[in-house]
């Protein structure tokens, strides 16, 4: 199989949500500096060293490895991210925040687990759908190892709790499974099956209720469940058509809860409006698009399902995010890739952007 030079458009979008990113999330620390110069050294130091100190080693590497590693040794890294993911049960090395069990604490350093377990079954599955190959349309080799895996999967997350994460795991495997040519009627039968599910998890769970009215109605308790959502929109609101201008934001240094992580978006709409929220949306199309271009263009299965399953958790997440900011979506607390806060899911998407880049070489058609 011969190489080709690497996909520079799908390069030259990466890096421009990159730079992008890392202006916009200098910007929203600041607001954090005016509270805070303690957590604001604490939460560069985690973006700058986890995030793309050892993001852009790890995607050095993941570049220049040949992209069938990952589906040698995809049960092993799989098996490795869910242990690691449960390890933050065990006392002494989890950490908790809030009521939330997501982190755990090696000395200095603390990082979430669960950034590892998104990556590590995206692998997995990828690999599994290429081995089945057609027989993916079989229940027993398609979607029964899917709701297997989603069985294990929920019984770590859903306890921990981080039902956000579980639910992008479980949209990205639905599109894996689909793109692997799984008949529709079991696709429909799953989102069937995760919006009952989701129901009774909602009307069990405290939180989950309070976010849902909160979606259903962001005006019913502006100072306590409505706080973040109300804060968000009047941010988005007050930046107009152009923004107050880069590093301008008023609701970052008083308002905004974490301006630098789940509201980062909400900065982006005060500092650069609307034109430049659409911007960095199209951004993010683009890097969906021409991700599926690559995966399509890819020269086996597994390296297809790897790049579409890489590309839509990333985008998936991304929107998630800025859903739950401009009041589309529920509260989900998902970081806004490449932007937000969030050191260990900044290496770990790097990571992903090198394997990308490097199966982009293996182009079956010009582009």
């Amino acid at each position: 199989m011969k190489e080709k030079k690497v996909d520079k458009f799908f390069a030259t979008v990466v890096t421009l949500l990159i730079v992008i990113g890392a202006a916009i999330f200098i910007s929203a620390s600041l607001g954090i500096l005016a509270k805070s110069e303690t957590t604001f050294y604490s939460v560069l130091v985690s973006q700058l060293i986890l995030g793309f100190g050892l993001g852009f080693i790890g995607m050095y590497f993941a570049f220049k490895i040949d992209y069938k590693f990952w589906r040698k040794y995809s049960f092993w890294i799989f098996l490795g991210s869910i242990f690691l993911t449960a390890a933050v049960f065990v006392p002494g090395l989890g950490w908790s925040h809030l009521g939330a069990e997501r982190w755990i604490q090696l000395g200095p350093v603390r990082f979430q687990p669960v950034e590892f377990l998104k990556f590590g079954f995206v692998i997995y599955f990828a690999a599994w759908l290429s081995w089945a190959k057609n027989r993916v349309q079989d229940f027993k080799f398609g979607f029964l190892p899917f709701i297997v895996l989603l069985a294990i999967i929920a019984f770590i997350l859903l306890n921990q709790p981080d039902t956000k994460s579980f639910i992008l795991i479980v949209l990205t495997g639905a599109c894996m499974l689909f793109i692997s040519g799984v008949p529709l009627k079991w696709i429909t039968l799953l989102g069937t099956i995760t919006i009952i599910a989701f129901g009774f998890l909602v009307y069990f769970t405290p939180y989950l209720q309070e976010r849902v009215k909160t979606f259903i109605d962001p005006s019913q308790d502006p100072q306590g469940s409505s706080y973040q959502i109300q804060q968000s929109l009047i941010a988005i609101g007050s930046g107009g058509i152009f923004g107050r201008g880069y590093g301008q934001s008023i609701q970052k240094f008083s308002y905004l809860p974490e301006p630098q992580g789940d509201s980062i978006f909400a900065v982006v709409g005060e500092e650069l409006g609307f034109v430049g929220s659409v911007a960095i949306i199209i951004l993010y199309l683009l890097f969906l698009l021409r991700g599926l271009r690559i995966a399509r263009n890819s020269p086996d299965l597994f390296s297809r399902l790897l790049v579409s399953g890489i590309v839509i958790l990333i985008v998936a997440q991304s929107f998630m995010n800025i859903a739950s900011v401009t009041g589309v979506f529920p509260l989900t607390g998902v970081p806004l890739v490449f932007m937000s806060h969030g050191g260990t899911s900044l290496m770990i998407y790097l990571i992903a952007m090198g394997v990308v880049l490097q199966i982009s070489k293996f182009q079956q058609k010009n582009n």
